[in-house]
């Protein structure tokens, strides 16, 4: 079969033009796959991008949250001190803007003092000077300023307590008694099983150090002021001599050298015994040598005995103020006629009434200042 060059041309045109069509399409199809699988690339970069992005917010959110949970432990603690030693309840740490729309700041109640106002900290907001960076987001810049604010608040408190225990330290060291060992004792009934600190929400494992310096020194300021307010400084009777003193002395009844271990007050009969500091009456009985006694326990280690009484006026568990009766003077036990024996021990050992019968003015002032505070606190824990 012949097929001429005419038909023979066409077929050629025909196929030349089907296989251009195919390499069009074939082409079409590859560029279609290729931007195609570009854009899947970008897409799933794009998402990649968020999805990391959203995890940088979420671990910001947390950071932001946990700090704001230790923020918030810190100021419970402030709050706590704040009552347990000085019977005032600081204001709620809250933001406030400023008018020129500058970062929120904390509002800090002062701390109220006594009159004799060591340490006083200023009404008013507390400025702290601290540099605060502007890059920050406005969240942070917020816990940012309540830091600084605490940790300004923590230290002037810091100040004023170092300042009252310093005045407490003097006062007790005129009156013969050694303050490093008052606190070192009473540090020494302390203890419990070892929970690290990890905050509320936060993850905080201590409050820092400003926090841990306060802590230190409201315990040895509490140790000190309270030792004062337990020093029997009141006269245990309204007599006006003496007719034994502390110390060596001749013996009344076979006259050998002996040790009397208190002060004598003579007296009439049933004359009444006064408290000579606010305590807790723990013995009301009869011992081998002092006839009928009343002792009074007044914390700190400090206890008082009232011996040779004619009458008792007061049970044992009772609460007693200074200068309130509780017994009455007498001449029972080894007594040679009606008299007060008044004793002051010391964890357990007798030592000289003198020193705190007479207390010097100024150490005086410093005692009334500590029973101030020590009142104010009692009174707010009264009210709980």
């Amino acid at each position: 079969m012949r097929v001429s060059a005419v038909w023979q041309k066409r077929v050629a045109l025909i196929a030349g033009i089907v296989l251009l069509a195919w390499a069009g399409a074939t082409l079409a199809v590859l560029v279609n796959q290729l931007l195609t699988s570009g854009e899947r690339a970008a897409v799933a970069q794009q998402q990649a991008a968020a999805a990391a992005s959203e995890a940088r917010i979420a671990k910001y959110r947390d950071n932001v949250a946990e700090t704001a949970a230790d923020l918030e432990d810190r100021q419970e603690q402030l709050e706590e001190w704040s009552k347990v030693h000085f019977g005032v309840e600081p204001a709620a740490v809250t933001p406030e803007a400023h008018s020129d729309g500058a970062a929120p700041v904390a509002e800090q109640a002062p701390l109220k003092t006594s009159r004799l106002e060591t340490g006083r900290l200023e009404t008013g907001r507390l400025e702290t000077g601290a540099l605060i960076d502007p890059n920050l987001p406005p969240e942070a810049q917020i816990l940012a300023h309540l830091e600084a604010r605490q940790e300004n608040f923590a230290n002037r408190l810091l100040t004023a307590v170092n300042e009252r225990a310093a005045k407490a330290e003097g006062a007790v060291a005129k009156l013969g008694m050694n303050p490093a060992a008052l606190v070192r004792n009473a540090a020494t009934g302390r203890g419990g099983p070892f929970i690290p600190y990890r905050g509320g929400k936060g993850r905080a494992s201590s409050l820092g150090k400003s926090f841990a310096a306060l802590e230190s020194a409201l315990f040895r300021m509490e140790v000190l002021e309270r030792t004062l307010v337990a020093i029997p400084s009141g006269q245990p009777a309204n007599v006006l001599m003496l007719s034994s003193s502390y110390g060596y002395r001749s013996d009344p009844f076979t006259g050998a050298g002996a040790m009397h271990s208190g002060l004598d007050f003579p007296g009439p009969m049933g004359s009444p015994i006064l408290a000579a500091a606010p305590g807790r009456v723990v013995f009301v009985g009869q011992k081998s040598g002092y006839g009928n006694v009343v002792e009074v326990d007044h914390g700190q280690g400090i206890l008082t005995r009232y011996a040779h009484l004619s009458g008792f006026t007061s049970k044992v568990g009772a609460q007693v103020a200074a200068g309130e009766q509780i017994a009455k003077m007498g001449s029972t036990g080894r007594s040679t006629g009606s008299h007060l024996h008044f004793e002051v021990r010391l964890n357990g050992v007798a030592v000289n009434p003198r020193r705190f019968l007479e207390a010097k003015a100024d150490v005086l002032e410093v005692k009334d200042d500590a029973r101030q505070r020590v009142g104010s606190v009692a009174a707010v824990r009264g009210a709980r």
